[in-house]
């Protein structure tokens, strides 16, 4: 395979890769969903490469590297419709709605709030990702704020950096670590190395956002919500498909997407015995008539359809895209000009800076695909970067995109904007703490 970077078929591939991310980052002004321009443009320069190999006899190159990429696509698309239709099913059966009304029955003041939804964001990511935890807990933040702006826009700042910091330092907690999992360039038990410095990414600008918290307290919440039935049954299941997706990966060297469609199934099984028989003693005991009982009824396929196929959809195309300027050259250029000039250290604390402006899923495919001779430390430096740089904005990450639909009354662009320099506080003093505890 030759390079393409100074061919029509590369400078074309690279003005349109650069025309539908502008799109992606206008989405909101547009109107247009992310995945629409990306699998376009995607799908679009692997034809142009295929018209310039025809026309040169090099034909058959682009399809053997394209079946190469779409099996890697594929094993994390399967493994992120798992993930998703969990935490659908989790959301349906009441899960994320108790949580929510147990915080609201505190009464707690806006100074412990703050603390509660920042540490509940953190410690959730690694489970159910930062997209999630930052969508359930701003949502809850929100319920509390009684429309306080000087409340929600820290505490809404400090969801975001939590859940990118503690989604960080597990395979699970972002698309991004998702990817370096199973590239295989950290090992499950390894992540734990980024556990301090994601810690310290999220506390250092967490309490200096402190002292700006409102120091009032909130009426409490009154409201009843109980558990689904088998709502606790299948919380035990999504953390038995996390540790057979872990145990197929480690274990069976087996692709860990296997282990999360196991789980799907015994999820599946699960949602036939709650609509046969389940449900049926929860309806006696609210007095339900036959009719009602019958209409509407679970079905676990209703929680696949709700599954977020717009960003799955981004996922495929921007990592088509992605794919198809490595195949071109152009990341073989970059990963020459940034870590063979640069060194790693410095190259991957950029990487975290265009996290921020250009979203981390991009940016650490890239530097998969790039593949760097770099050590474990290094890995765990990119990887820690991509997330804790991704908070620096508020479009750096899918977690900052989502908050801001939320509440864009008080929490916008320009509003994450302005605790900017605290959050790369926190980001530098992370990568000092990763210095100390990774082996180098």
């Amino acid at each position: 395979m030759h390079s393409l970077t100074v061919t029509w078929v590369g400078y074309l591939c690279l003005i349109w890769f650069c025309l539908a991310y502008t799109l992606v980052i206008f989405e909101e002004q547009i109107h247009m969903r992310k995945s629409k321009p990306v699998i376009l443009i995607g799908c679009f320069m692997w034809a142009l490469i295929g018209i310039y190999e025809a026309q040169h006899g090099d034909g058959g190159h682009a399809h053997d590297h394209v079946k190469e990429l779409i099996a890697e696509i594929g094993e994390l698309f399967f493994f992120l419709l798992v993930a998703m239709t969990y935490i659908n099913t989790l959301d349906e059966r009441n899960v994320f709605k108790v949580l929510r009304s147990w915080l609201l029955k505190k009464g707690l003041g806006f100074k412990k709030l703050f603390w509660a939804t920042g540490a509940i964001t953190f410690m959730l990511s690694p489970i159910a990702d930062n997209l999630t935890s930052a969508l359930l807990m701003s949502t809850v933040a929100l319920a509390v704020s009684n429309g306080n702006g000087k409340f929600i826009v820290p505490a809404f700042v400090n969801i975001v950096v939590a859940a990118n910091a503690g989604g960080a330092w597990s395979p699970f907690g972002d698309i991004t670590t998702l990817m370096v999992w199973t590239s295989g360039k950290v090992q499950t038990r390894e992540f734990s190395y980024l556990l301090l410095p994601s810690i310290v990414n999220w506390i250092i600008p967490a309490s200096i956002m402190y002292f700006w918290v409102p120091d009032e307290t909130p009426e409490a919440g009154n409201e009843g919500v109980e558990f689904k039935p088998g709502a606790k049954v299948i919380i035990g299941l999504g953390i038995f498909t996390v540790a057979t997706a872990v145990s197929f990966h480690q274990f069976l060297h087996l692709p860990p997407f296997m282990g999360m469609m196991f789980g799907l199934g015994l999820l599946m099984m699960m949602g036939f015995y709650l609509k046969r028989w389940g449900e049926k003693k929860h309806h006696e005991k609210m007095g339900l008539t036959e009719d009602q009982r019958n209409h509407p009824r679970f079905d676990i396929f209703t929680e696949v359809e709700g599954v977020e196929f717009d960003t799955l959809l981004f996922f495929f195309g921007v990592l088509t895209a992605v794919g198809a300027l490595q195949y071109i050259g152009y990341l073989a250029l970059i990963s020459e000009s940034m870590y063979g000039n640069l060194g790693a250290t410095t190259s991957n604390i950029i990487v975290g800076v265009l996290s921020a402006i250009v979203d981390n899923i991009p940016v650490m495919y890239a530097v998969l695909k790039m593949s760097p001779e770099m050590g474990l430390d290094q890995w765990l430096l990119v990887t820690l970067t991509a997330g804790g740089g991704g908070s620096l904005l508020s479009v750096g990450s899918a977690a900052g995109v989502a908050v801001m639909g939320v509440e864009r009354k008080n929490y916008n662009f320009m509003s994450h904007l302005k605790w900017a320099p605290v959050i790369a506080l926190g980001y530098m003093a992370s990568i000092g703490v990763w210095y100390l505890v990774t082996p180098h």
